[in-house]
């Protein structure tokens, strides 16, 4: 694995799972266990951080590739807009249950993460190569 792919899984992936882990943690130390052990604003926060990451490191990339660059920020700007729905759906669902089936929304994000995650270490991959070539 390259330096740049080391960088991404470290300061991208486990801090955007920080709010993840956080909770599983107070889930599993708590007594009663009231809270859920997903939330989707968890998950909303850690594709949001993916895409946003994807876009600054992709600002940096030379403009050999200026196709490749608009269609991956095209792609991260819509996945931010994807969560950024998702987000206020787990609050309006959070704030008027019954309305809005929270789990299901969880259960989509989850699901969205697979795809983000995926599409961003597509991204770096790509970068980290292009950094390899002399």
């Amino acid at each position: 694995m390259r330096n740049i792919k080391i960088k991404w899984l470290i300061y991208t992936v486990l801090v955007g799972l920080i709010p993840v882990l956080s909770r599983a943690l107070i889930w599993s130390i708590s007594q009663n266990r009231t809270m859920d052990f997903f939330n989707a604003s968890d998950f909303v926060a850690f594709g949001l951080i993916l895409h946003i990451s994807n876009i600054n490191e992709i600002e940096h990339f030379n403009d050999s590739e200026k196709s490749w660059k608009t269609i991956q920020n095209g792609f991260s700007i819509a996945f931010i807009s994807f969560y950024s729905v998702l987000f206020a759906c787990s609050l309006l669902g959070q704030s008027n249950p019954g309305l809005i089936n929270v789990r299901s929304i969880t259960y989509f994000s989850i699901g969205l993460n697979f795809v983000s995650f995926l599409m961003s270490f597509i991204v770096y991959d790509r970068i980290s190569k292009r950094e390899q070539e002399p």
